[in-house]
């Protein structure tokens, strides 16, 4: 590694000749460990120039610290801090400062407090990871990933590269969506109805500051995704949760008056079941009824490969109430972050401007490249290829719950990527999820993706997206064992 040229300069208020104070500059880099063993300084032909100096005298203060084992000289390559120069002083740490502000009184809002759930950094160095949501480098395409990458830092894609889009999108990406995503969710939409932000939860976090007040109802299906409890907390609105049952969010359920409905008919999260076209229709009733929005999380739709999706919900309204979330960040790489709003102009324009005073826009290039991958087939390819591989992942995961009996709560009808569990009464799963990871499985325990404080504590989630066929029944049966374990000790 080089030391760039740009982090040389010359105190002017320090004494001696220019060859010494050359040669102190560099010392003191070394000792104090900002300039690391083995690394590359600049020729010296570059750093007189950069310095205002001539040449020989860098040379001889180049010279002068290699003869003090400063520096060492590679044949043709230039020097280098020698592996054998001083080492930085290692300093007794020095006592903390006492922080003398009452943080409780000082924090005007909390955001930290939410039930996030936890999830090893390292989870795939675990054998058996059960884990949702992660991007399984077997079946990525690298390859025309990097293609697309590449094209898209080309010049003709220059003013998608270096434009500020705070007022727009990338229009390929916008086209994109508007003629191919969304038709295929049954949904008709012009640009202008259309506003890419940074995944999912950036689009439910943005509708929700547009949308609810602290004088506004909100409901939310119990179980939920707990993102979205978090965001509809900050928001300070009136949140009243709905229990769902085998077909999703129960219209009788709901409160005589709400103003806004969040709900995942599609692929309930996290329970996966899947809302009937009747029940769907209901709901847009009822919302009518009430004059309330729906905001429609249409997570997963993709992984449909039991059976076609049913129409999204948003392609059922006829009054403008339905407001649409679509992500490409679970299909292609949650680092991806890259989602989608549809909605009506006036709420996109409004969704547009509280983006652009948060985070102006998704860097262009992402979008670019992105379009790219999409547009030229490589996206549907690889939502395929996902597709089946899932299926046998499912199918070896049934018959290894089946054959241990464990009880699967929730399915997806469609597909989908993983399975809603309950353990046996009494049993914790963030215990068990503890004692499993010393066996090398990792589950989700499912007490974040509820709202009340004395919600069951014995449920977790098991998805087969990052976990090869083969690895199932292992992990499974290692699963059964502790779980009788921790019930035969109760």
């Amino acid at each position: 590694m080089s030391i760039p040229v740009e982090t040389f300069f010359l105190n002017p208020d320090s004494a001696g000749t220019l060859q010494a104070r050359i040669q102190q500059m560099i010392a003191e880099g070394i000792l104090s460990g900002y300039f690391q063993k083995g690394e590359k300084l600049p020729s010296s032909r570059r750093l007189a120039q950069h310095l205002g100096v001539s040449r020989i005298t860098v040379t001889l203060a180049y010279t002068e610290l290699q003869a003090s084992d400063y520096l060492e000289a590679r044949d043709r390559s230039g020097y280098y801090v020698s592996a054998n120069a001083p080492e930085p002083p290692r300093f007794p740490a020095s006592e903390p400062r006492r922080d003398v502000i009452d943080w409780n009184r000082a924090l005007g809002r909390r955001f930290a407090d939410g039930a996030m759930p936890e999830k090893p950094k390292d989870w795939s160095s675990y054998r058996y990871p059960f884990i949702y949501g992660q991007t399984d480098p077997a079946m990525f395409d690298h390859a025309n990933w990097r293609h697309c990458a590449l094209r898209a830092l080309g010049q003709k894609d220059f003013e998608a590269l270096t434009a500020d889009y705070y007022d727009r999108d990338d229009p390929q990406l916008i086209e994109f969506v508007a003629r191919h995503t969304l038709p295929r969710r049954g949904i008709l939409a012009r640009p202008e109805e259309i506003l890419i932000t940074m995944g999912a939860q950036n689009a439910l976090w943005l509708t929700a500051q547009v949308l609810l007040t602290q004088r506004r109802t909100a409901v939310a299906e119990e179980p939920c995704y707990h993102g979205l409890r978090d965001i509809l907390n900050q928001t300070r609105s009136h949140l009243l949760p709905v229990k769902v049952d085998r077909d999703g969010l129960p219209c009788d359920g709901l409160p005589d008056q709400a103003d806004v409905i969040f709900t995942t008919p599609s692929h309930q999260s996290p329970t996966n079941v899947t809302m009937p076209l009747r029940r769907r229709q209901e709901l847009i009733e009822k919302a009518a009824k009430m004059d309330a929005l729906i905001v429609e999380d249409d997570y997963e739709f993709e992984m449909s490969f039991l059976n076609p999706p049913l129409p999204a919900l948003k392609s059922l309204d006829q009054d403008g109430r339905v407001i649409y979330i679509g992500s490409f960040s679970k299909s292609i790489f949650p680092g991806l972050r890259l989602g989608y709003l549809v909605g009506p102009e006036p709420f996109i324009r409004e969704a547009r401007a509280l983006r652009t005073s948060v985070l102006r826009h998704p860097p262009g290039h992402i979008q670019r490249t992105a379009a790219y991958f999409l547009s030229l087939g490589h996206y549907d390819s690889l939502i395929r290829r996902m597709g089946q591989t899932y299926e046998r992942r499912r199918s070896v995961m049934e018959d290894a719950l089946a054959s241990h009996g464990l009880a699967v709560e929730g399915r997806g009808v469609f597909g989908g990527s993983s399975f809603w569990m309950r353990a046996p009464e009494g049993v914790d799963t963030k215990d068990l999820d503890r004692r499993l990871r010393a066996k090398s499985v990792v589950i989700e325990p499912g007490h974040s993706f509820f709202h009340a404080l004395d919600a069951p504590r014995n449920y977790y989630r098991l998805a087969y997206s990052s976990i090869p066929s083969e690895r199932i029944p292992m992990g499974i049966a290692t699963l059964a064992r502790e779980l009788q374990e921790m019930t035969e000790a109760d």
